[in-house]
Formats: structure tokens, sequence, C-alpha cells
């Protein structure tokens, strides 16, 4: 490789077209048996994905947590692309925070890539004591070394839009990285570009709140998030609210890779809209609608208007591609967004969801399709619920997707994905001029894991991916 390089690629285009950009061989993923019955801890799963290994589609390890029902949820690095003039620093730890629990673990991934191991535990009260926060989400490493972890909540299930900060070495909470008294009431996803002195976070709803389900009276009472939370990068201050509207619920929020690029996408769940995020001539940040996704008529559903639900985007490297799932209506998009104000539709394909023919809901109205899609099968197994997570590889040709997104929730919209386990798929790209086409050779069955159905989130590469790596 070169000499003195820190962790990860020097630029994005490296990453994805670098002569030391190897095919991914294993993911990880958070597996976790919270709401499913069943009394056992959530684990991280490492899956071989390398179709020419005799255990290709296969769970080749466990890491079981050492509690129960901490709910883990979305992973980050000690050390990332952000990191790439250091060369004393390796990308050898997975920042692996629970949702439910508060728990931060920290996984060695070094000294076995294929067999990860509990390296430190940082327990909720130390989020409690020394930050007032709870119910860590995303974790991202700074160039400094250090591993910033935005929150939920306070330690009491209230929203609260703040962040931790961690040591990158010791791995001990520091305190909280906002300055000043102003924060945002709700907290969720975060992304940050040091050229543009902008971090961007996003809003969920108050952790005591969706803890046990999605209730549409708490939108109205304000208990779910509408804001873009725009903090200065330098003074750690907030200094900008960008409002998307009531029942918004702006979750994943991704800039573009080229760190040169002040604008970036939201995806809204419950509107169902992709805003673009975008610096002003006057120097602050605004945003615009670029895509909605209208929602279907229907009956036999939990309400006469069913949303698409976006609940996770994500751009390739080279900032061509805009990918998104509709969690309740069961697709995959993936738009062209050469010219970022104007996305077009190039690519599409149904993975499930709550309007297949033959299921419990009847479609009355649709703005989109002449008819429900089937349902969906893969190797004569019928998949239940719908896209979620969705993780590109590094040459952007293969798009990894799983199902669940958080267990209290799956419970509630999808039952059988509780008592089947959800599943991890993969989508051929095409690369050129767009279009999506389900790999029929590729899909791991977490329904038949030893302990019992379990639900798989998050996907993540050992050397790094589009979303978890920051260029700087």
């Amino acid at each position: 490789k070169c000499g003195a390089c820190g962790p990860g690629y020097a630029t994005p285009l490296d990453a994805m077209k670098g002569k030391y950009c190897p095919r991914e061989e294993i993911v990880y993923l958070p597996c976790i048996y919270r709401n499913t019955g069943i009394e056992k801890p959530d684990y991280l799963a490492t899956v071989d994905v390398d179709p020419k290994s005799p255990h290709y589609c296969q769970v080749i390890h466990r890491l079981p947590m050492p509690n129960l029902k901490d709910e883990l949820h979305h992973s980050g690095w000690n050390a990332c692309s952000s990191c790439f003039g250091d060369a004393t620093k390796r990308r050898n730890r997975l920042i692996l925070p629970s949702l439910i629990s508060s728990r931060i673990y920290v996984v060695d991934v070094g000294t076995d890539l294929r067999a990860p191991r509990i390296h430190k535990i940082v327990e909720p009260v130390e989020l409690f004591w020394k930050g007032n926060v709870a119910n860590p989400h995303t974790s991202h490493c700074l160039g400094s070394g250090e591993i910033l972890i935005s929150c939920l909540g306070d330690p009491s299930g209230n929203g609260k839009g703040a962040f931790i900060l961690l040591d990158g070495e010791t791995f001990e909470v520091k305190g909280n990285w906002e300055n000043g008294e102003k924060v945002p009431p709700l907290g969720y996803d975060f992304w940050y570009q040091p050229r543009h002195n902008v971090l961007m976070s996003t809003e969920w709803g108050a952790p005591k709140v969706l803890a046990d389900g999605f209730k549409p009276a708490d939108v109205e009472r304000g208990h779910y998030g509408r804001r873009i939370n725009v903090w200065d990068w330098s003074t750690h201050t907030y200094i900008q609210a960008i409002d998307l509207g009531k029942g918004s619920i702006p979750l994943e929020i991704r800039f573009l890779h080229n760190p040169d690029a002040a604008e970036g996408f939201v995806g809204c769940a419950l509107s169902s809209a992709v805003h673009r995020l975008y610096k002003t001539e006057k120097g602050d940040w605004a945003a615009e609608k670029v895509i909605e996704v209208p929602s279907k008529k229907v009956q036999g559903w939990l309400l006469p208007d069913m949303p698409g639900l976006i609940t996770d985007i994500l751009i390739s490297l080279d900032d061509r591609f805009l990918y998104f799932s509709n969690w309740l209506h069961g697709d995959i998009r993936q738009y062209d967004i050469s010219n970022t104000r104007k996305p077009k539709l190039v690519g599409q394909v149904f993975l499930g969801g709550s309007i297949t023919k033959g299921g419990p809901v009847t479609v009355v109205e649709d703005k989109e399709l002449q008819c429900q899609p089937e349902p969906f099968v893969i190797k004569g197994k019928r998949v239940p619920g719908g896209p979620q997570m969705i993780q590109l590889s590094l040459d952007g040709k293969r798009l990894y997707v799983s199902s669940s997104l958080y267990s209290a929730w799956d419970k509630q919209f999808y039952p059988d994905l509780v008592k089947e386990g959800s599943v991890m798929l993969q989508i051929d790209v095409d690369t050129e001029r767009g279009g999506l086409k389900v790999n029929k050779n590729f899909v791991v069955d977490f329904g038949k894991e030893p302990d019992g159905p379990v639900l798989a989130h998050e996907i993540r590469y050992p050397g790094g991916d589009s979303t978890s790596d920051i260029w700087i």
C-alpha cells in the first residue's frame, strides 16, 4: 500500500476504483433478540459473502453480548478514511452502541477479522454522568482520533439531540461534544463536512415514546422529529434548524462523499420524501424536496394512507447514484443524482413489503403501480417484512439489504418477521445506465440461527464503506 498511510483510502474514488480496493469477503451485522420472545443476548454476526468460499451466505461467527435486551443498532469505527494521513491509526475496533440499554461495546476486529471479540464495554452510567445523555445511535470516527456518537435522549427517556465523545485509544467517555446551552429537542443520525465547517444531525423521536411501538398520535404531540439541525463544526455550537414539516421524521443523512461538496440528502420516513441539503450564497443552509414517494390509499392497515417509509439511504462513492429503501411499500430505489436537484429514477426492485398480493392489505388507490406486487420468494422462501438497511460495495456493483428496522416496530408492522427472522439479500447494480436485479443465489436466512429466529440489522465491511467513511 503506501508507506505512511493510515486506515481507509485517500479519496472516495480511490476507495471505489483504486488497485487496493478488494471485493468484500465478509460483513458484520448486529443481530437482535429484544422483542422476539427469545431470552438471549444480541450478538454480532460475521457473514461470508465471498462467492468462491465454501461458506458463502453463511454466518461463520457469532459474538454474543454479555447482557440481555441491548438492542444493538448501528455501528462505526475507531478510525476510518478521516484518519488516512495518520500512519499510527488502525481500523481495528468496531464501535457498537446499544439503542435501548445505552451500553457501548468496543469490539476487537483487528486480532481476527472473522472472529471478533469484545475489547471494552462502556456502561450506561458513564454516558449518564459524564454527558447527561442516553440511547446512543450513530458513531463516526474523527480525524483527531476521537469517536463522536449522537444520542436520542437523556437518561430519563426524554428527547435530546446531544453528542458524546470517546477517546480513540482508551475508549473512555470524555464528555459532550457540543458547547453552549442550545441543544435540539431530538436526535438521531449525523454527518460532518469540515471543509464547510458544518455538522448536520437529524431527529427520530423521544426514546420513551418509540420504545414499545409507533402511535400516530405521538406525531401530532410533537414527539417525533421534523428538523435538520445545523452545527458549527469548529465551535461545536448549534446554529440553525431547518424545519421539514410536522410528521416528516428525517432519519439517515448523507453528504456527497467529495469533501469539497456543500450538499447532501436526507431521507424522511413518514413523509417519504428525500430533501437535498445545500449551502446558500449567504453561507447558511437550506433544504429542497427533490423526491417524494406518494402514499397509497389502503384498507386493512393501521391508517387509511400507507407511506413508503423511507428508512435508509446511501450515496455511491462516486456521488453518482442515491439508493433508498421503502420499508412499508417494499421496494429499493436507485436514482441518478448527476444533477443533484433533479434525481432520476433508474432502478427499482420489490423485496416484500406490506402491499403484496394475497396479504391483509388491499390497495384502493395507487399513484405509481398498476397492481399490487407479488410476494417476494427466493430459494423457495417467501420473505417476510420489507427491505430496510442497505450497504453498497465499494465498487458500487452490489447492494446488500437486510429487513429489520427496530425490534418494537418490526413486531408491530411485520409480526411474521419477528417469528421467522430477518434475511440479508444482495442486489446486482448496473453502474453504467442504472438498474437493479436481485441475485437469486444469495440469501442469508436469520430464521435458522441456533438460538432461534433473530433480527439482523445494519451491514458493515471490515475495510469501511460508503456510510461509515468521511473524507476531510
